[in-house]
């Protein structure tokens, strides 16, 4: 019996010989003792974490190491080596080693670790390393199954850039600050080849600069977060340091070499090349300047932080941002093919206050302003659209936008003397989306039409009220961490109406149509057509188009990990959430990881999902011009509560569903660290924009679309992260980092009912579905670092993406049948290898230089014809199409 008491005392790591008490401060590089750090014995579940002053006392014996590890901060590993007393300093950095706040609610809890797959990347490095001048564009090069892409010709999705994980929509990824929910964009991406029919959550609007890490989870969470986390998390972890005013100058230029063959086309394929340059300056398709760069880009950041209090902070950032269009070569009915303006303004806040020694309350928001400007397609004479008097030559409308987003998070932490931390906090956030359109007209009020138009737009508010309790037990198993919660949200969705010219037609007297039996609507004597009215390019929204939709739900959940042994983890989660428009959905999720040895892990999670429509989707409606290969179609998009849109079979919207399956494993031998993932995910019932139907029987419409829960799929893929840093005996490093995405997504099921498929969600619609989930993404970076010289190069490949043009609507007997239709109209995009190159030069203690280039080759998508989504030579497809970027930026340091 003694030496079965002994094997088990071994095989859970229990040593009670020599024990001895060690104790320190951990401080940072300043000396400033850091709360919070979390101190281990290597090996074994012993572990404490150092108090408000920094200090810590922890029993290991006189050969153990200790573990160091903080958020924000490189890992520190010390032999104890019968020392008593241990003071530690850590120097500020982030790797996968540290402490992560999403995917586990447990304070031990390191990336390699987890039962989940999550990526933590510094955007600190990133910022200074790379040309990058947007999170998404960040985001795209540094984790493996982020997808973003600038889209153009698509309305307001050209001012905010659709992004997913793994494939799935915008809004299934949910989006966290430091923990808390984040609002969503007002907008509705209706045109462009990503993410159509869904809303999201605008990344750009929050500043590079404040953000000091951003921890990825690719997994569903929705068992732990809530509604739109089917497809994962991004937590953004703002900066906190103190003492320091960091930030950068930088400008950075396209090139407008691209090579296209344009010989068949001639002139009406000759836009934005040599010589026929569209004149940003001027409005009415007025020809400009050749220009060999476009799209200058200045970037003006600065971060700020001092210390509140003992042991608390306040740190501030500010960024301006300009960025002029760019232009590429595009087709007579589509001159301003390229990408929007950008002019804005960021602020950010992020503050904790201690009250006592284990009290603090804490608050972040900011404001973010964006003034953006796009082209919409070209209006060329003859057209009824056009008044010859104002307007000679045709024009190309300006669809432009103030973008505002404003959002503050305030709460009290507080940890109990039992051990429980108890976190409560209210989070409002507000995303507003007026449109201006300008270099436009109202053919129906002819000569006497204003140019530019308040078209009206749409606001999107959320306040989110949390209560969240969580514990650590050490002496309970190996480890156990509880943790409960509560959440109650409400939001408001509203579109209100622009000035009345912007979507009014009026009469050949100038007076707005109210009778049209009684009033008549001016006639193009050129076309003998009627006037339309509304705004050219974007028509306003009117009162009968205004919403004030608002909604709240509430939601209860509970989170479990237990550490079994040192080796095996096991993690459940479950969640209640009730909506007041759509009823209520329980989901739970069970994780595990299992240590293999010291260096090898293996993890694996099952969870089920939901994502709740959005009430953009449920209320959104608008009556606007499609163009349908270069041909103007006036279409009705209906809310899905309008008698009109149950009249075509369409039925409320419901919740959509998923299944989430992981298994993978992780790796770390010396200087090498590798994890592996494999995914599984089935979403029932996905929101779709469905396609034209015709509708003859509504007044000045042709067609009308609307949102339905459309389409079951299944997603599998692969994520693959390789990793290598070391230092070299001349005091340099080296360091390379594979990333690899690989995915298949399936279309199981259309739900069309009785309505035809084709037109419902056609072969052109679920192209842009599963285009939005490339079939790869792969990237090396190598990075070489020596004193005052620093170099990092980049590959990455795109994988092949086929897209339907057009071509779709014609009629099937023109190509001999549909399926030679659908050949003809398959737009092969072929996969392309992009590289970017960046070079740092340290010109003082304060200040660095980097230069360097994105797409430093020129690559373009493969060219196609005139059919293309948005009129250009390329779609808007996952390697974007502006071609080679060139950068300077100076680094400052004080």
């Amino acid at each position: 019996m003694k030496h079965i008491y002994v094997i088990i005392l071994i095989l859970f790591g229990i040593n009670f010989s020599n024990a001895q008490t060690v104790s320190g401060t951990v401080s940072d590089a300043t000396g400033m003792p850091i709360a919070g750090v979390n101190v281990v014995v290597k090996g074994t579940s012993t572990g404490i974490v150092s108090d408000f002053d920094g200090k810590y006392s922890i029993n290991a014996s006189p050969t153990s190491i200790l573990i160091f590890s903080y958020v924000g901060y490189d890992s520190v590993s010390i032999d104890v080596n019968n020392q008593t007393t241990i003071n530690v300093t850590m120097q500020e950095g982030v790797s996968l080693d540290e402490v992560v706040l999403v995917g586990s609610r447990s304070p031990k809890r390191t990336a390699v670790d987890t039962a989940v797959a999550i990526d933590v990347i510094d955007v600190a490095d990133v910022t200074t390393q790379v040309g990058k001048v947007e999170i998404n564009e960040m985001l795209q090069y540094a984790a493996p199954s982020f997808n973003a892409n600038k889209q153009t010709g698509s309305d307001g999705a050209d001012h905010v850039d659709p992004a997913s994980l793994r494939g799935l929509g915008p809004d299934q990824t949910l989006v966290l600050i430091n923990g808390k929910r984040r609002h969503q964009s007002s907008l509705i991406n209706i045109f462009g080849t990503r993410g159509r029919g869904n809303t999201g959550t605008d990344l750009n609007a929050i500043p590079a600069s404040s953000i000091k890490r951003i921890e990825i989870l690719r997994d569903g969470a929705s068992a732990q977060y809530g509604s739109d986390a089917i497809a994962g998390v991004i937590n953004i972890v703002l900066k906190d340091n103190v003492d320091e005013l960091t930030g950068s100058v930088s400008y950075g230029a396209y090139s407008t070499n691209a090579d296209v063959d344009t010989s068949a086309f001639g002139e009406y394929g000759a836009w934005n090349t040599d010589g026929y340059r569209l004149d940003t300056k001027k409005d009415g398709n007025a020809i400009g300047k050749d220009k060999n760069f476009d799209g200058g880009s200045v970037k003006v950041t600065a971060n700020y932080g001092f210390e509140v209090g003992k042991g608390g902070f306040a740190n501030f950032t500010t960024e301006y941002l300009s960025k002029n269009k760019t232009l590429r070569p595009a087709f007579d009915f589509r001159k301003g093919f390229g990408e929007a303006a950008i002019e804005g303004f960021n602020f950010f806040g992020n503050l904790a206050v201690p009250v006592s020694d284990k009290t603090e309350i804490y608050a972040f928001g900011g404001r973010n302003y964006r003034d953006t400007d796009a082209y919409a397609f070209t209006r060329n004479n003859p057209t009824a659209r056009n008044v010859l008097s104002i307007y000679p030559n045709g024009f190309t409308p300006r669809i432009t936008s103030i973008i505002t987003d404003n959002s503050l998070s305030a709460g009290i932490r507080t940890t109990t003397d039992s051990g429980w931390k108890i976190d409560i906090s209210n989070t409002f956030g507000k995303n507003d989306f007026h449109y201006f359109i300008k270099g436009t007209l109202n053919a129906s009020l002819e000569e006497t039409s204003p140019t530019d138009f308040d078209a009206g737009g749409h606001s999107l508010s959320q306040n989110t009220i949390n209560f969240d309790f969580s514990k650590y037990y050490d002496t309970v198993l190996s480890g156990m961490n509880l943790a409960f919660g509560a959440e109650y949200r409400t939001e408001q969705f509203i579109i209100y109406a622009g000035e009345e010219a912007s979507y009014g037609i009026y009469d050949q007297t100038g007076i707005l149509i109210t009778d049209p039996s009684n009033q008549i609507q001016p006639t193009d004597p050129e076309t003998g057509d009627l006037r339309p009215g509304g705004s050219q390019g974007f028509p306003g929204y009117g009162p009968k188009n205004a919403v004030n939709r608002s909604r709240s739900n509430i939601s209860l959940y509970a989170d479990a990990e237990f550490d079994i042994t040192d080796a095996f983890l096991i993690n459940a989660a479950a969640r209640f959430e009730n909506f007041s428009d759509f009823g209520s959905t329980i989901n739970g999720k069970l994780a595990a990881r299992l240590k293999a040895s010291d260096n090898f892990n293996i993890r694996g999670s099952l969870s089920t999902g939901f994502r709740a429509p959005s009430l953009a989707q449920i209320y959104y409606n608008l009556k606007f011009t499609n163009f349908v290969g270069g041909q103007a179609l006036e279409s009705l998009l209906s809310p899905n509560n309008s008698p009109v849109t149950a009249s075509f079979g369409i039925g409320p919207l419901k919740e959509e569903k998923a299944f989430n399956a992981a298994l993978g494993f992780t790796t770390t031998f010396g200087d090498f660290t590798a994890t592996v993932d494999g995914y599984f995910i089935k979403v029932k019932d996905r929101i779709v924009l469905t396609g034209n139907f015709d509708a003859p029987q509504i007044p000045n419409v042709e067609a009308a679309q609307f949102f339905a829960n459309g389409a079951d799929t299944k997603t599998t893929g692969l994520d693959i992260i390789l990793a290598y840093k070391t230092n070299l005996s001349d005091g340099s490093s080296i360091a390379a980092t594979f990333l690899g995405n690989f995915n298949d997504m399936k279309i199981d099921k259309v739900k069309n009912g009785s309505l035809d498929e084709q037109t419902f969600f056609g072969e052109r619609d679920k192209a842009f579905l599963l285009t939005s989930a490339p079939k790869s993404k792969l990237s090396l970076n190598l990075n070489y670092n020596k004193k005052w010289f620093d170099t990092g190069l980049t590959f990455t490949r795109f994988s092949e993406v086929a897209l339907l043009d057009y071509q779709m609507y014609e009629d099937p007997a023109d190509y001999g049948g549909f399926n030679q239709q659908v050949a003809a109209a398959t737009d092969t995009y072929g996969s392309k290898m992009v590289t970017d190159l960046n070079l740092g030069f340290a010109l003082s203690n304060s200040l660095k230089l980097n230069i360097g280039s994105n797409n430093l080759f020129n690559i373009y998508p493969d060219q196609q014809d005139d059919w293309t989504e948005a009129g250009g030579y390329w779609d808007s497809v996952q390697m974007g199409f502006g071609g080679a970027y060139y950068y300077a930026k100076l680094n400052y340091k004080f």
